[in-house]
């Protein structure tokens, strides 16, 4: 059989198995997807929740959380952005939406939810990167916040800041 005698529509699905995750990490999810939405449509923040929020998108999750993360990111994005700038090797601006996103919220916890192991922050994020970004993005989000974290928790990593 050829590509070209390949009909749409005529395929079977491939359906991946959903490994059940939980409130969080869904919450965090929904919140990549709208953060995405704001960064490539500059749409108002508040437009977003409300779109979200109609499409029934925030019925199973920590609306509290989501909102916390999408309000932060936005909020203090060109602060976020500058914590993990020095550790990357191109400019911010050239960092895929994705990526650029997943860092941010990376990023965010760090700094603000120190109640968060600096683990668990970098482990969501880099789960993030696997689900939504490109093939080998979620080592370079891990090398990131790795050395971010360095810089925030300097208690919690037992090492001296530099």
């Amino acid at each position: 059989m050829k590509l070209s005698d390949i009909k749409p529509g005529e395929g079977e699905e491939v359906v991946e198995e959903e490994v059940s995750v939980s409130l969080r990490t869904q919450t965090r999810r929904v919140a990549l997807q709208a953060l995405y939405q704001w960064q490539v449509n500059r749409s108002d923040v508040l437009d977003i929740i409300k779109q979200f929020s109609e499409a029934g998108r925030l019925d199973a999750i920590d609306v509290a959380l989501f909102q916390d993360i999408v309000n932060g990111v936005v909020r203090q994005s060109d602060t976020l952005d500058a914590l993990y700038q020095p550790y990357l090797d191109r400019a911010v601006a050239m960092i895929d939406p994705v990526e650029k996103n997943i860092l941010r919220m990376g990023v965010q916890e760090l700094q603000d939810k120190i109640e968060i192991p600096y683990r668990v922050v970098i482990n969501e994020a880099v789960e993030l990167a696997k689900r939504f970004g490109a093939e080998e993005s979620h080592k370079y989000i891990n090398g990131i916040l790795d050395k971010v974290a360095l810089d925030l928790r300097t208690l919690e990593r037992g090492q001296p800041k530099a």
